[in-house]
C-alpha cells in the first residue's frame, strides 16, 4: 500500500435560491419540527412529499393532486486506485475519475388522478441514453390490499435501493450492489451485479393488516439504461426471458417510512424485516440466466438507524454459450446512523463483497463513514463519507490483484442535495 491515509479538501458548490409558494417557518437550530411519517409521501422513488416543501395543485375534494419537484445533487469526488501489481512503465495514474460530478438532476412532477390512482414522471437531465426517462408509471388502488403499477420503476429486490433516493444514509450505495462481479470468461457483454435498480414493468403489491406487504411482478430484466421492448423466448426453459421478481416484508409496527434518516422523523419507532428473489432468463445479452435472493432488516427508533442485509447470486450459463461452470456470489453490508443533533447525522457502514465467487478464497471488505447536515430553512443536505476498500483471504497475489480491479482503494466524496 503506497499511502495509509490520505487528506481531501474538497467542494466549493452553490445552487440558486427557489422560490416557494408559501413562506417557510424559521425552524431553530436546536429543535426541527417534526411529522407524522404517515403524511410524507416516499413511494415516488426520489424525495419524500411533504406539505412544507414546494407547492402542491389538488382539487377541493382530494381527488385530483399535481406536485411538481425538483433533486439534484453534486459531488465533489477524490478516488485512489492500488497499482494491482503493474508496471510503472504502463503509465498508470493512481487518482483517478476524481473531481466534480452531478449524477442527478431530476425534474419530475407527482400526485394522484380520481383517488385511486398514484402516478411519477422525471427525467434525470445529468444521465444519458434510456436513463435520462429515470422513472415513470401508475398505480392504481383497487384496494390498499391489492394495487397494480406498471411502467419504469424500482424492481422488489434490497432495501438499499427501494430507500428513497434523497433519503439515505450514505450519498453512494454499498459497492457489493453496485460493482459487477467477476468472472473467468472474456465475455465482454457478461458483467452482472447484484443490484437491480430501476426497470420497466408491471406489478402487484399491497399492505395487509397494517403489517405484511408483498410485490411481485414481471420486468425486461435489461435494466435502467434500455427503454425498449427487446426481449425473446428462452431457448433452454421455454418461457419469456423477463426479470420474474418478488418481496415479502414483515413490519409489525406499520408501514415503515423509505427514509434512512430525516430530522422531521426523530420520533419513530417501526421495524422492517424481508425477503425476496428474482430470476433473470437470458440475462446479459442471452449469455446468462441469473438467481438473486436477499434477506434485510430495517429499524427506526427515535434518532437511531439501522439496517442490515445479504444477498446472494447464481449465475449458469444458456446452452448457446456451452459453458456448464456455474457461479455463486455473496454480499452483504450493516450500517447504522444516529442523530447527535436534530440537525447532525453520523453513521457507519461494512459492507462485504464475495467478487471472485465462492470457488475462490478472499473477498473485499469495506468500511465506511460518514456525516450528514441539514441545513436549516432549506431542503439543502450536506454529506460526507470515506470508504476503505479492503482485500482479504486471497490465495496468491494475483486473486488479490484481480479482485478488486476497477474499484478505487480510497473513496472521499461531499455531496450538497437539493430538493423541493
Amino acid at each position: 500500500m503506497k499511502y495509509n491515509r490520505f487528506f481531501a479538501i474538497l467542494m466549493a458548490t452553490t445552487f440558486s435560491a427557489t422560490a416557494f409558494a408559501e413562506t417557510e417557518t424559521e425552524i431553530p437550530a436546536s429543535a426541527v419540527e417534526q411529522t407524522d411519517a404517515s403524511k410524507l409521501n416516499m413511494d415516488n422513488g426520489v424525495i419524500p412529499i411533504a406539505d412544507d416543501r414546494g407547492f402542491t395543485l389538488q382539487s377541493n375534494d382530494g381527488g385530483f393532486v399535481f406536485k411538481p419537484y425538483l433533486f439534484l445533487q453534486t459531488t465533489a469526488n477524490f478516488k485512489y486506485y492500488d497499482d494491482e501489481g503493474l508496471d510503472k512503465a504502463y503509465n498508470q495514474d493512481n487518482i483517478l475519475n476524481s473531481g466534480f460530478a452531478m449524477p442527478y438532476a431530476i425534474i419530475g412532477f407527482t400526485g394522484k388522478a380520481f383517488g385511486k390512482i398514484d402516478y411519477n414522471v422525471c427525467v434525470n437531465a445529468a444521465a444519458s441514453g434510456g436513463n435520462i426517462l429515470q422513472q415513470a408509471w401508475i398505480d392504481y388502488a383497487a384496494f390498499k390490499e391489492l394495487r397494480f403499477r406498471v411502467g419504469k420503476f424500482k424492481t422488489p429486490f434490497t432495501h438499499a435501493y427501494l430507500t428513497t433516493l434523497g433519503e439515505t444514509l450514505f450519498p453512494s450505495l454499498p459497492t457489493s450492489l453496485t460493482a459487477a462481479v467477476i468472472l473467468p470468461y472474456s465475455l465482454n457483454a457478461v458483467t452482472p451485479g447484484i443490484g437491480t435498480g430501476f426497470d420497466l414493468g408491471v406489478e402487484v403489491h399491497g399492505f395487509i393488516a397494517n403489517k405484511f406487504g408483498y410485490e411481485v411482478g414481471l420486468w425486461n430484466g435489461t435494466g435502467s439504461a434500455q427503454n425498449g421492448a427487446t426481449k425473446t423466448v428462452s431457448d433452454d426453459i421455454h418461457i419469456p426471458s423477463l426479470l420474474y421478481a418478488g418481496r415479502l416484508t414483515f413490519q409489525p409496527k406499520g408501514a415503515m417510512p423509505l427514509t434512512q434518516g430525516n430530522p422531521k422523523l426523530l420520533h419513530e419507532d417501526k421495524m422492517l424485516f424481508g425477503l425476496s428473489a428474482n430470476y433473470n432468463v437470458e440475462a446479459e445479452n442471452e449469455s446468462t440466466n441469473d438467481f438473486r435472493a436477499g434477506v434485510e432488516f430495517a429499524m427506526l427508533k427515535n434518532r437511531w438507524y439501522v439496517a442490515a442485509e445479504a444477498y446472494y447470486m447464481h449465475i449458469g450459463f444458456t446452452d448457446r454459450q456451452k459453458i456448464s461452470d456455474t457461479y455463486n456470489f455473496w454480499g452483504g453490508y450493516a450500517q447504522a446512523g444516529y442523530f447527535v443533533h436534530p440537525r447532525w447525522q453520523l453513521g457507519l457502514r461494512y459492507d462485504f463483497f464475495n467478487r471472485n465467487g465462492s470457488s475462490k478464497d478472499g473477498f473485499l471488505n469495506m468500511p465506511a463513514a460518514t456525516v450528514n447536515f441539514f441545513i436549516p430553512k432549506t431542503s439543502i443536505k450536506v454529506s460526507a463519507m470515506y470508504q476503505y476498500i479492503g482485500r482479504t483471504g486471497h490465495e496468491t497475489q494475483l486473486d488479490r490483484d484481480l479482485d478488486d480491479l476497477g474499484i478505487c482503494t480510497h473513496t472521499g466524496q461531499i455531496m450538497l442535495q437539493y430538493a423541493f
